[in-house]
């Protein structure tokens, strides 16, 4: 049984590399993530992110991974600090998402503090760890790195800010019977 559907691509078969390139990043726009700001203090200055690639890696012990560009402005910072924060954002951050994304003046302002470790923490998230960034693994132009947690912090629970086809979106319910 052929369970390759009939439009399916491959490097292999495409006319064009552009077409697999397209269909790439088409299949990952579909894949909703949860949005995180990470930040590091790097030479007495604060750098940070928006990300979407944050993901749990192990409970015991508690650690994360992130993928980053290589190319960010934000790489060196992540490639000579010893520790890190990641905030896990609800819907009332998008504000701060996009200023993370989208801005140089990402610390401009009232809405963060100097954290353990000298981390930048942001205030009014939902929640955040601050980590020992454990492993660096570069590949090609961009890296995943591993964070070993050393402590972190829950504010009030809110509904997640999710990514979602080249932009912000809030979860909907779905209803079902058990």
């Amino acid at each position: 049984m052929n369970a390759r559907p009939e439009n399916a691509i491959s490097p292999a078969d495409a006319a064009n590399d552009q077409l697999f390139a397209r269909t790439f990043r088409e299949v990952f726009r579909r894949h909703a993530s949860g949005v995180a700001i990470l930040t590091v203090n790097y030479g007495g200055l604060p750098f940070g992110f928006t990300a979407t690639s944050v993901a749990s890696l192990s409970a015991e012990p508690p650690r994360f991974t992130f993928n980053m560009s290589r190319t960010s402005s934000s790489w060196p910072a992540v490639a000579n600090s010893t520790y890190l924060g990641v905030h896990m954002l609800g819907l009332e951050n998008r504000e701060l998402a996009e200023r993370f994304a989208r801005t140089k003046d990402r610390f401009g302002g009232d809405h963060w503090e100097t954290g353990p470790h000298g981390v930048p923490l942001l205030k009014d998230v939902p929640a955040y760890l601050v980590g020992r960034i454990g492993l660096r693994l570069s590949f090609e132009n961009n890296a995943v790195v591993v964070v070993d947690v050393v402590e972190g912090s829950l504010g009030d629970e809110t509904a997640p800010l999710l990514y979602h086809s080249g932009s912000y979106v809030r979860p909907q319910p779905i209803e079902y019977e058990i």
